[in-house]
C-alpha cells in the first residue's frame, strides 16, 4: 500500500473549511491530551473528525469506478475515520496520519470484501479478486497492452493457477438478474433459457439395472412385459397374442414381476 502524507495531499484536499492538516494535527493532539471525561473532549473529536474528513474523501477517490459509488465509499471510510480517532494513542510513537490512512482504507476494503459480492466466496479470492483488477490497471499502463495472466502472476508473486482461480472467483462478484432480457425484442429473459427439470435422468440407472434384471426372465415372461409395458396392451390383448387365457396372463405377469422386483433389490 502506497502511504500517503500529508504534503502529498492535494492542495484541496488540504483544507476543510479555513482548516489546514496542520490544524487537522493539532486538533487531534489536542483530544487526546484530554481525559476521557473531560467535559471539552467531545466537542474536540467532532472538530476532529470534520478536519480530517478531506483526506477520508481522497482515499474513497482512488476506489473508484470499482462498482460501488464514491459517497458510499466516503462513507464507509468516514466510519474507518471515527474508529482512528477512537482508538488513537499518541503515546505508541506514530503520528495520527499514519494510524488512519490504514484504519480507513482498511474499512473501504472491508466494505468490498463483505458487502458487494453477489454470493459468497472464500476471504481469500475475495482479495486476490482485488489484488488482481489493481494489478492489472497498473501493468496495462506500465506496458501499453492488456496484462495477461503471466504478467499478474510475475507482478504479485503468485502463480497463474492462482490468478486463474482468483479470476473465476470474480465472477461472484456480481450476479444477473433472471429478468435481464436476452433477445433483441426483449420478449426472452435470461430465465426463460434456464432448462427445466428432466425426470428422464432419473430412470437412466433404472434402465441400466432392467436390461440384465429382463435377461433372468423366460422367453414367455419377456414377451409378457413387454406387451403390457412397452406396447401397452390390455391383459385380454396380451391374452390374444400368447395364446392363453386372461386370468393365466394376470398369473404369469405377477410371477414376472416379482422376479424383476427380486433381480433389482426392490422389497
Amino acid at each position: 500500500m502506497t502511504v500517503i502524507t500529508a504534503s502529498a495531499l492535494p492542495a484541496e484536499n488540504a483544507a476543510a473549511g479555513a482548516t489546514s492538516t496542520d490544524t487537522a494535527s493539532e486538533l487531534i493532539a489536542a483530544m487526546v491530551a484530554l481525559p476521557a471525561g473531560h467535559p471539552c473532549r467531545a466537542a474536540l473529536r467532532d472538530r476532529t473528525i470534520e478536519a480530517w474528513l478531506p483526506l477520508t474523501r481522497h482515499l474513497a477517490q482512488r476506489y473508484a469506478g470499482r462498482g460501488e459509488p464514491v459517497d458510499d465509499l466516503f462513507q464507509v471510510g468516514v466510519v474507518g475515520l471515527i474508529k482512528a480517532v477512537d482508538r488513537f494513542q499518541a503515546d505508541r510513537g506514530i503520528d495520527f496520519i499514519g494510524y488512519a490512512i490504514p484504519t480507513i482504507m482498511g474499512e473501504i476494503k472491508r466494505h468490498f470484501r463483505d458487502r458487494t459480492w453477489s454470493v459468497r466466496v472464500p476471504r481469500r479470492l475475495q482479495e486476490l479478486r482485488l489484488a488482481i483488477t489493481a494489478a492489472n490497471n497498473e501493468l496495462t499502463t506500465k506496458l501499453g497492452r492488456a496484462a495477461t495472466v503471466t504478467d499478474v502472476a510475475a507482478h504479485l508473486g503468485v502463480t497463474e493457477e492462482e490468478v486463474l482461480e482468483g479470476l473465476e472467483g470474480a465472477r461472484a462478484y456480481n450476479a444477473t438478474s433472471l429478468s435481464t432480457p436476452v433477445s433483441a425484442e426483449g420478449t426472452t429473459e435470461l430465465g426463460d433459457t434456464l432448462g427445466g427439470e428432466d425426470r428422464e435422468y432419473e430412470m437412466t440407472e433404472f434402465r441400466i439395472a432392467l436390461g440384465p434384471a429382463l435377461a433372468t426372465l423366460d422367453e414367455r415372461e419377456q414377451k409378457i412385459i413387454h406387451l403390457r409395458f412397452y406396447g401397452n396392451l390390455t391383459q385380454t390383448q396380451i391374452a390374444e397374442h400368447v395364446g392363453v387365457s386372461q386370468m393365466h396372463v394376470s398369473r404369469l405377469l405377477t410371477k414376472a414381476l416379482v422376479k424383476l422386483r427380486a433381480q433389482m433389490g426392490d422389497c
